[in-house]
C-alpha cells in the first residue's frame, strides 16, 4: 500500500477529496464512496454543502458522515452553496476545487458522492498513483466507467454517456475541476496528460428509486438552469438506447446500499423510448465494438502511454 502513517512532518503521498450536499435526502452512497478511496489515502478531505452562509442548515449529511468517519485521516469542510452561481453546473466544480485546495498529498484521489471504487482494482490504482507521482510527464489518471441506470443490474453504455474520465490528479500543477465537475483541466483550458489505468468507477447516480431520482433531477435542474427554474415534466425511468444487463460483481462496500435501494425494474419492464437518432448511435457503437474507437468522443484529457 502507498499509504503512510500520519505523523508530524510526514510527506503525504495521496489525498482523497470529495464534496456532497443533501446526500441523505437525495439517496447518495456518499459514505461508501469515501470508504472506497480510504485505503489509498493518507487523508480524505470532505466538503459538505449547506443551504445558508452560516453553514448551519443541511439535511443531516454532515452529522451522518462525522459519526461514521472518525479519526484524524478525515478532514471536514463546511461550504455554502451560493444560489447566485447555481447555473451551468459551475457550483459543482467550485465545490470540488474547495476540497482540492485543502489536499496536501503529492497525488489527489477524487470521488463523487455517487461513485465507488471496486476493491479488486485498488492494486492497479496504487500502481497508477505511484507512476503518476514518479513521472514528470504525467498529470492525471483516467478510469473506465460503469454507469448504472434504473437499478444496479442494468448499465448504460453508448456514445451519449462518457466511458472514461480523470479521477486522480497530480497536486501542485494548478489543475482545476472543470465546468460541472465531470473532469479536470488547467485554468487556460489545457487538457491534462493522463494515463488510462485498468480500474473502474462504479457510478450509481441513476440507480436510485424513481421518487428519489426525480428529486435529484429537480435539484440539479436548478444548478444548470438557475435557482428559479421549475420543470413541468414528470420524470420516470425509460428504456433508453444503450442499456445492457450487468453480470459482474459490485464493490463489497455497496452491499447494504444495494439491498436498500434496489428497484423492481428490468430491461423488459421499462417503457421503450426509441428515437430515430438511436440508429446513428447504434452504428457508432458497432464501430466502437469492432475498433475500440468512439466517433466524436468528448475528452477532458490527452492520453499518453
Amino acid at each position: 500500500m502507498l499509504s503512510l502513517k500520519l505523523v508530524k512532518g510526514a510527506i503525504l503521498q495521496t489525498s482523497g477529496f470529495t464534496f456532497i450536499k443533501n446526500g441523505l435526502t437525495l439517496g447518495y452512497p456518499i459514505l461508501e464512496s469515501v470508504l472506497s478511496i480510504e485505503p489509498l489515502c493518507d487523508e480524505v478531505v470532505i466538503n459538505v454543502g449547506f443551504n445558508n452562509p452560516e453553514c448551519t442548515e443541511d439535511d443531516g449529511t454532515e452529522e451522518y458522515l462525522r459519526d461514521n468517519l472518525t479519526g484524524s485521516k478525515y478532514k471536514f469542510i463546511k461550504s455554502w452553496w451560493d444560489p447566485n452561481i447555481q447555473k451551468s453546473g459551475l457550483i459543482l466544480s467550485q465545490q470540488t476545487n474547495i476540497a482540492l485546495d485543502q489536499c496536501r498529498g503529492k497525488a489527489c484521489q477524487y470521488i463523487q458522492g455517487d461513485e465507488v471504487l471496486h476493491e479488486d482494482d485498488l492494486v492497479n490504482i496504487e500502481n497508477g498513483i505511484k507512476e503518476l507521482i514518479d513521472r514528470n510527464d504525467l498529470e492525471a489518471l483516467v478510469y473506465n466507467y460503469i454507469h448504472f441506470f434504473g437499478n444496479v443490474d442494468i448499465y448504460k453504455y453508448t456514445r451519449t454517456i462518457y466511458r472514461r474520465e480523470v479521477r486522480t490528479v497530480k497536486n501542485g500543477t494548478g489543475i482545476r475541476s472543470h465546468l460541472d465537475a465531470q473532469g479536470f483541466r488547467f485554468p487556460d483550458g489545457r487538457k491534462p496528460f493522463a494515463k488510462l489505468i485498468d480500474a473502474r468507477i462504479f457510478h450509481y447516480g441513476w440507480a436510485r428509486s424513481e421518487q428519489v431520482m426525480a428529486k435529484k433531477i429537480k435539484s440539479f435542474d436548478k444548478l444548470y438552469h438557475g435557482k428559479d427554474y421549475e420543470s413541468s415534466e414528470d420524470w420516470s425511468y425509460k428504456k433508453v438506447f444503450g442499456l445492457k444487463q450487468f453480470k459482474d460483481t459490485h464493490p463489497k462496500l455497496m452491499a447494504k446500499w444495494i439491498e436498500e435501494n434496489r428497484n423492481d425494474l428490468s430491461l423488459d419492464s421499462l417503457e421503450s423510448d426509441f428515437r430515430m437518432k438511436h440508429i446513428r448511435m447504434a452504428i457508432s457503437d458497432y464501430i466502437e465494438s469492432l475498433t475500440g474507437y468512439r466517433i466524436g468522443e468528448f475528452k477532458n484529457y490527452k492520453l499518453v502511454k
